[in-house]
């Protein structure tokens, strides 16, 4: 088994933020770090990528690498590290925004752009597989695209204007948004040749089917037909776009981009580097477009092989089911994977009173060598479909509507049914918004395997947040679990049992010499309603005793010397 991807991988835990999370600027948020209630709390911390310079998604769009200067300063940065923190930073391989540099150089210069292939022409890529269609883009052959996965409806391209006018397709599995520009009289008369009177009408009729959605092509222009070519083109020759362009992995200019931005996370102080949307990226006529089988795997190896130049450890990012395996595939290629089981595990064991799969996922990490990055909440939301092969379908189901019933909320992709990857909730939220259910995730969390990733909002029990789901709009239901806290608002979570309980066991978790990937884990199910987690490294020794219908437990440890040095309980 390949472990060497794996070797700098703490075991300690991990803070999860934004970087304007915990009071506006990732400053505040160190500065929460060195105040004694969180002193030695955590080894390390995850800053999701509005770190950088980015556009949108929270910043999975990211313009370039470069600190977000509204946000972070390479002193926040090297105040982390003067407290003993490492960094777990974000590389999005698969895309990049539109406003990236390299993609507007293709805006203002074409096909004399030097990075005219660094993102993913559409018709090349498709050239022999497909038709022409008239709109300028190739339709593929359905053989050889019936079993690809799309994020949206539709083919995923975007017709881009090149300086000469013409319309040419870029590959885009993401977000995009084109935007045209308003017009007033005084460009109609300029362009159209037009009196003033009627100028300022048909602006307001173009301007009006824009604000509709609609696009220059599809406006009614009534008796003004005959200036349709020209306000066409006026439109045209001043879109705008937003989105994320997939980048070009046959482009030697990518593979140099991949180096850099690896050397400038180092730079930062990462240690991981958590790789987004990786399975994406590899492409090939008549593949299903995810998880691309044996380029996957390649890409994985050469991105690895940048990344130990600069002692990195990669973290290859994915949802899929237990049953596909996935996690056993990254586990035999040397890589740490999420372990997105736990989360829903851990909701099953408490609605259920029932341990026992808890136990024998603990048990088949240690016996199998999975190395892990554990969590119950993030950014992302609840994944429960990927617990298909450990749960059945009917009890999946059963835990979405608990969680939905309590607040949650489900994002269909483009309508298919159970194809969405997350219920979007706080993990508090989904408990019922029970501190003993919490605190008791919470401690069986920390003494599973793998190392503990918590996202500030379970830290700070943080509820459901609707007025910021309603704010954002259609697209807004993960930010229900993404809450913008003011340090007075910290303070006063700082101030609850259920936060300093929690403080308490992670404290523990982060200095114990009990825990690691080196040491003995043994995990058991003494009753139906209990379970029971040990571990022993050297002489230092912790036990989990807890029982899931009650939600009582209680944590001991003891050092080498066999001093009895926690007690903690939930009676």
């Amino acid at each position: 088994m390949k472990i060497q991807a794996t070797e700098g991988l703490s075991h300690t835990p991990m803070l999860n933020i934004y970087p304007d999370s915990l009071g506006g600027t990732l400053g505040d948020a160190v500065s929460l770090l060195q105040q004694d209630a969180l002193r030695d709390t955590f080894s390390s911390v995850y800053v999701l990528p509005s770190l950088f310079h980015t556009d949108l998604d929270r910043g999975f769009s990211v313009i370039d690498y470069s600190l977000n200067g509204m946000l972070a300063t390479q002193s926040d940065l090297e105040m982390l590290g003067a407290l003993g923190i490492d960094l777990k930073l974000d590389f999005i391989l698969n895309h990049a925004s539109v406003l990236s540099p390299q993609f507007q150089d293709i805006l203002r210069n074409g096909d004399a752009s030097p990075f005219r292939d660094f993102f993913i022409d559409w018709n090349r890529f498709w050239e022999g597989h497909g038709e022409m269609t008239k709109d300028g883009y190739i339709q593929p052959n359905e053989a050889e695209i019936r079993d690809m996965f799309f994020r949206k409806p539709g083919l995923p391209l975007l017709m881009v204007r090149f300086p000469d006018g013409r319309s040419v397709p870029y590959w885009n599995t993401f977000y995009q948004e084109v935007r045209y520009p308003r017009i007033d009289e005084q460009d109609l008369m300029r362009e159209a040749h037009m009196q003033y009177s009627a100028a300022k009408e048909l602006a307001a009729l173009v301007n009006r089917a824009l604000d509709a959605g609609q696009t220059p092509a599809q406006i009614d222009y009534g008796q003004w037909e005959t200036a349709q070519p020209t306000v066409t083109a006026l439109l045209e020759n001043g879109r705008k776009y937003l989105g994320q362009m997939d980048l070009n992995i046959r482009s030697p200019k990518v593979w140099d981009f991949y180096d850099k931005t690896l050397a400038m996370l180092a730079g930062y102080g990462a240690r991981i580097v958590r790789l987004d949307a990786f399975a994406y990226a590899p492409k090939t006529p008549g593949k299903r477009n995810f998880l691309n089988e044996p380029e996957t795997w390649e890409l994985l190896a050469s991105v690895r092989s940048l990344a130990d130049c600069y002692g990195l450890t990669l973290l290859p990012e994915i949802h899929a089911s237990y049953a596909e395996k996935i996690h056993e595939r990254l586990t035999a290629e040397g890589y740490p994977c999420y372990d997105f089981f736990l989360p829903g595990l851990v909701i099953d064991a408490l609605e259920t009173a029932n341990g026992s799969l808890l136990v024998r996922w603990a048990l088949e990490q240690r016996d199998k060598g999975i190395r892990s990055i554990t969590m119950l909440g993030c950014h992302d939301g609840i994944p429960l479909l990927d617990l298909r092969g450990i749960l059945p379908e009917e009890q999946i189901e059963k835990l979405i509507a608990i969680v939905v019933n309590r607040g949650g909320l489900v994002k269909d992709l483009h309508g298919q049914k159970n194809v969405y990857y997350q219920v979007n909730a706080t993990y508090y939220s989904a408990l019922g918004e029970d501190d003993r259910k919490l605190l008791l995730a919470r401690a069986i969390h920390l003494f599973m395997p793998g190392k503990p990733q918590v996202w500030y909002l379970d830290l700070l029990a943080g509820c459901n947040d609707y007025a910021a789901v309603h704010a954002s709009g259609s697209a807004g239901h993960k930010e229900i679990n993404r809450t913008n806290l003011t340090m007075e608002q910290m303070e006063a979570a700082l101030q609850r049992d259920v936060v300093q309980g929690q403080l308490t066991m992670l404290r523990f978790r982060n200095t114990s010499q009990a825990f690691g990937f080196d040491a003995q884990m043994y995990a058991e199910q003494p009753a139906a309603d209990a379970l029971r987690i040990q571990w022993n490294r050297g002489q230092n020794s912790a036990i989990l005793e807890a029982n899931l219908r009650t939600c009582a437990f209680i944590i001991r440890a003891w050092d080498e010397s066999g001093t009895e040095t926690l007690v903690y309980q939930q009676q």
